[in-house]
């Protein structure tokens, strides 16, 4: 089986104020284990002094794996829209 390469932006949700997104990075970060191995996680700025996650994470090619990471990552307090920025079989 191979292995998938994901990078992913997470954007703050709007309905929440005060989002702590070095907390969501944080929060992040607990998700790599045995299937997800998360090798980067960065805050980086987006506008108006809003920030963003982007995480870098490599799982391997399984069906629905992404999809159940995507849920976790979502139901995470702050995170609004995930966005997949690119995509690659290693």
């Amino acid at each position: 089986m191979g292995m998938v390469a994901m990078t992913y932006k997470l954007n703050p949700d709007s309905d929440v104020d005060n989002i702590d997104a070095d907390a969501i990075a944080e929060t992040v970060k607990t998700l790599s284990n045995d299937v997800y191995n998360i090798q980067s996680v960065e805050v980086k700025p987006l506008a108006f002094g809003l920030q963003f996650v982007q995480i870098h994470v490599v799982m391997d090619d399984g069906e629905g794996l992404a999809d159940a990471l995507e849920e976790q990552i979502a139901s995470i307090h702050g995170v609004g829209e995930l966005e997949v920025l690119s995509m690659g079989l290693l």
